[in-house]
């Protein structure tokens, strides 16, 4: 059974509990002369795909439609004809709703969606397909009970600039409950509120960069099949919105997260993708990173020319970069940035002098603490496979210090990985950087 996220998705819209709409049933039954005694563990089945029995579906309409002042058919609460309701599972409005309920799975803490699985294959490519083919959303005005206003958008835009950078300074784990309560008390009832063409498309792109944010945050914590979700969720709000340089920024997400899960292929595949069909909306910076972790990916694969043609590619489009030019998604490919990226993928070829060089500069050029975390992790790891263990720890004694109070699980991949290679060098002063690392570890998240 598939859970019925279009009921829950009405029940939330109606502040109706599980009781609640046990009671009320019951009552619009006993109006028809069934003597009904359903309590609120039938309607946990019901959410759980189970179907009520009788003329218990036409009864729930009749309660969502008379708390919320409109029809509400079958179809609307997932009861319909399996063959009709199909066609608007795949709607914007069934996307919404099923969007909005799993953000309230999320701040929910339901086990089954925080520890989904990534998916793979098939799955996990048809979001990024069905953002770069046809059919477009011709109009996406709806008509709900809350009246969306102008700046109702700018208070999302807000909160996606105030979540990104509590992100950078506090990391994902402290910033995800956060961020996760405010989709659901704020962005949810716009998005199932009433607004036309115009502004409809702009409230997606506001949701849209919000979402992308709470994927951020997800990954950050490992939960990485709900950060595909999330990232999923933020591509079809970014085509909804009609920018694609939203959408070749969702998709330059699932390339990181598909370099961390060791899909190479898939990445190189989705990098090319966003660079295709971004069109004149690909700004230079997001177009450096894309072709960035390409180089990685090629890297990865041991195909030296084909990385190297991104390398370079990279560093031509970070040459393009003007302040103040950029979307506020893209102010994370700061100075550096690139020349990180670049050292990872030379780290990867067995170049190590130029590896060095570039993290040395990406080192050299400022950065939020966040990013300078990773730039000196990078570097730790050139110098000791140069052998320059001492130099190594001071470095890496700089990254300690640089990550306290951050809640990560990727930055506390990267200190252990980082331990490793400290411990084995042999070196004293490793020894001594390596124990404040296991210091930092302590501290549970």
């Amino acid at each position: 059974m598939q859970p019925n996220t279009q009921l829950d998705a009405l029940l939330d819209e109606a502040g109706i509990s599980h009781a609640g709409l046990a009671v009320r049933v019951n009552a619009a039954g006993r109006a028809r002369g069934l003597s009904l005694r359903y309590e609120h563990t039938a309607v946990g089945r019901w959410l759980k795909g189970q179907r009520p029995r009788g003329q218990v579906p036409d009864l729930i309409c009749e309660v969502l439609a008379d708390r919320l002042h409109r029809v509400v058919t079958l179809d609307d609460i997932g009861l319909g004809v399996p063959e009709r309701a199909a066609p608007q599972s795949s709607s914007l409005s069934g996307f919404v709703d099923r969007a909005t309920a799993l953000w309230r799975f999320d701040e929910q803490q339901r086990p089954h969606t925080i520890g989904a699985p990534a998916v793979t294959g098939t799955p996990a490519v048809m979001p990024v397909w069905e953002w770069e083919n046809p059919p477009e959303d011709a109009d996406v005005s709806r008509s709900g009970r809350t009246s969306v206003s102008m700046a109702d958008i700018e208070m999302l835009r807000a909160a996606r600039a105030h979540y990104e950078l509590m992100y950078r300074r506090a990391g994902g784990i402290a910033t995800r409950s956060r961020i996760v309560g405010f989709l659901n008390a704020e962005t949810a009832p716009l998005l199932r509120g009433s607004y036309d063409n115009e502004l409809g498309r702009q409230l997606h792109r506001a949701a849209g960069g919000l979402v992308s944010v709470a994927g951020i945050c997800a990954y950050d914590s490992d939960a990485h099949g709900l950060a595909q979700r999330y990232f999923h969720q933020a591509l079809r709000l970014a085509k909804a919105s009609g920018d694609r340089g939203l959408g070749a920024y969702v998709i330059a997400l699932l390339v990181n997260q598909s370099l961390f899960m060791a899909e190479h292929r898939q990445a190189v595949a989705f990098a090319e993708t966003a660079l295709r069909s971004a069109g004149r909306q690909l700004t230079p910076a997001l177009a450096a990173d894309l072709y960035a972790m390409q180089a990685k990916a090629y890297a990865h694969l041991g195909d030296g020319p084909s990385a190297f043609t991104c390398i370079r590619r990279a560093e031509s489009e970070a040459e393009r970069i003007r302040p103040g030019s950029e979307p506020d998604e893209t102010g994370y490919v700061q100075p550096g940035l690139v020349n990180v990226q670049v050292a990872e993928a030379l780290l990867s070829l067995g170049d190590l002098g130029a590896a060095r060089e570039h993290a040395t500069a990406a080192v050299g050029t400022p950065a939020h603490d966040r990013g300078r975390v990773h730039r000196l992790a990078m570097l730790t790891q050139i110098e000791l496979c140069l052998g320059e263990a001492d130099r190594a720890a001071r470095t890496a004694a700089e990254m300690v210090e640089r990550a306290r109070g951050m809640e990560s699980q990727r930055l506390r991949d990267r200190l252990r990985a980082v331990r490793r290679h400290l411990a084995a060098s042999g070196c004293a002063e490793a020894e001594g950087a390596a124990g404040l690392i296991d210091g930092a570890l302590r501290v549970p998240l």
